[in-house]
């Protein structure tokens, strides 16, 4: 959504969270900053996967991990060659003196080894119940080393009830149905629903190992708990060779991303483009003759910037520094929103009008609302060059909301209600209006201009790519996106924040990264608000 073109109806990302805030002690499932989340699994001497692959993701979720092993492996990106499983009893000492001092937000559990290890883990779970539990049944390594004795097999099953999130591979879901390995997507998915019927639990069937160019996963859970009973969030398969603890780093970080945001699809879109990227630049590492590992710090900055290093002496001392840390927090929602259906089918001319309608429906919404944010921005701007330049930003939007209504909106039949989205956006936009600091604001209005300029940019390229195609739907819309105006005003509103953060305290700074990301949040929702709006008004109506 840019404030100054009348293309203006785009959106922009949020990443997986590094911030800190509050402390509060409860092991109810409640959306924590910064979760505390234990990992319980083998270790991986190599880094690569394991304990070691777990305690990276969680970091790089925003969490603060700890750990509890269960099994001591030798290995490299080469293979497995050794395994040694510790007593269970050891590992019921650390699982308790973790919970005996610590309040466990999130558990993930991988390699469990034998049917005492299980048992232990078990009776653990039972006595704790820790908020979120996302169970990863380690069965057979991706080398094809098998890490779970045969005889607790069955031990493994009777535990997947008591977690919230399954994750297997195809060959251990197949395993666990006591089936062959499914051969094709649709095939899988059908042994993810079995699945979660008879476990109560939500399986995350996962493409990585099937052929294609496409790598979608699905949320699948037969009770309720989604908005559909499968919930597939597509993808592209990265070609790499490096994957060694891919399935620990997805796990571990859903447990981390759902103990902050509380809602497994929202927590999948979140964790699932962190993911590609740190497949994409796992080369980057260098690390092994075999298969390597994933790259799990992709999305920060480098040479040590990070938002802990915000509070060091001289960490922001350079034009451009905070800006860099924002342009990093946002590149997982930046390729999030390239995944989603709505940017896919608007490109290529397949989507849906009403869908369409519907955004742009709600984009004009939205730009009332921000018009006045704008407007406050321009208030407590401390320049005159700043005063004018939101005030006419600000201007900007009533035009472009104008503009809506007299040459798409006036024309269709289009539910113009608030939409929830829409109402969360705005409300945490007017709630940093309000709070009475000037950079806290620019941080959070900055999305809509940095992040839209990125997916309009990309747009009109592959518009342009495609030969300008005659008859398309959006062309005129897919034109506008090439705006050296928005260009330059985006400039200025990444200058703008950048010398806010320059200036501020490292408490202020951290406020911003917090105001900056959740607006990306938000962003990545407004695009898929037009698909969940028509499933909703395609799901037939509740049997009384």
């Amino acid at each position: 959504m840019s404030p100054l073109s009348t293309a203006s109806v785009l959106p922009a990302p949020a990443a997986v969270s590094t911030s800190a805030v509050s402390d509060v002690d409860t092991n109810v499932a409640t959306s924590r900053n910064v979760p505390r989340v234990l990992a319980i699994a083998g270790s991986d001497p190599s880094g690569g996967a394991g304990i070691q692959a777990d305690l990276k993701s969680i970091a790089a979720s925003g969490g603060y991990g700890m750990a509890a092993i269960t099994a001591l492996t030798a290995q490299n990106t080469r293979g497995v060659s050794g395994v040694h499983v510790p007593p269970a009893s050891f590992l019921t000492a650390q699982l308790n003196a973790v919970s005996d001092d610590i309040s466990v937000d999130a558990v993930k559990i991988g390699m469990l080894g034998d049917e005492q290890v299980i048992t232990a883990v078990r009776s653990w779970l039972e006595k704790v119940r820790p908020g979120v539990v996302v169970l990863d049944p380690v069965m057979v390594a991706t080398s094809g080393d098998r890490l779970l004795q045969e005889s607790a097999e069955a031990a493994l099953r009777a535990l997947l009830p008591l977690a919230d999130l399954i994750t297997p591979n195809l060959a251990e879901l197949g395993m666990l149905l006591g089936e062959p390995e499914a051969a094709s997507w649709p095939e899988a998915l059908e042994q993810g629903k079995r699945l979660a019927a008879g476990t109560g639990a939500t399986v995350l069937v996962k493409g990585g190992h099937l052929d294609g160019d496409d790598c979608p996963d699905a949320l699948v859970n037969t009770g309720g708990l989604l908005s559909a009973d499968v919930v597939v969030v597509d993808g592209e398969r990265i070609q790499t060779r490096n994957s060694h603890g891919t399935g620990c780093s997805l796990s571990s970080a859903m447990a981390t991303v759902q103990a902050r945001l509380g809602d497994w699809e929202e927590s999948l879109r979140t964790v699932k483009p962190w993911l590609a990227g740190a497949l994409r630049t796992s080369g980057q590492l260098e690390v092994g003759s075999g298969n390597g590992p994933v790259n799990h710090f992709h999305h920060l900055p480098s040479g040590g910037l990070t938002s802990g290093g915000l509070t060091t002496a001289g960490a922001l001392q350079r034009e451009g520094a905070f800006a860099e840390l924002l342009r990093a927090e946002a590149a997982p929602d930046l390729e999030a929103i390239f995944g989603l259906g709505f940017i896919k089918g608007l490109t290529d001319g397949t989507l849906p009008e009403k869908e369409f309608a519907y955004y742009l429906a709600q984009d004009a919404i939205y730009l009332n609302g921000y018009s006045r944010v704008l407007a406050r921005a321009s208030a407590l701007a401390p320049t005159e060059s700043e005063q004018l330049f939101w005030a006419g930003s600000a201007q900007q939007c009533l035009e472009v909301e104008s503009e809506l209504h007299r040459s798409w909106l006036s024309t269709r039949s289009v539910q113009t209600e608030l939409g929830p989205v829409t109402k969360a956006y705005v409300d945490h936009l007017l709630a940093a209006s309000v709070s009475g600091s000037y950079a806290v604001l620019v941080a959070a209005v900055l999305p809509c201009f940095w992040l839209y300029a990125d997916v309009g940019e990309s747009l009109h390229a592959r518009y342009v790519a495609a030969g300008a195609p005659a008859g398309h739907p959006y062309a005129e819309w897919l034109r506008t996106y090439a705006d050296e105006d928005f260009a330059a005003a985006t400039r200025k509103a990444i200058g703008i924040t950048d010398a806010a953060g320059l200036a501020g305290s490292p408490a202020e700074r951290k406020a911003m990264l917090t105001a900056f990301r959740q607006s990306c949040r938000y962003e990545v929702e407004f695009f898929d608000a037009p698909r969940h709006h028509a499933d909703r008004e395609h799901r037939p109506d509740p049997v009384s």
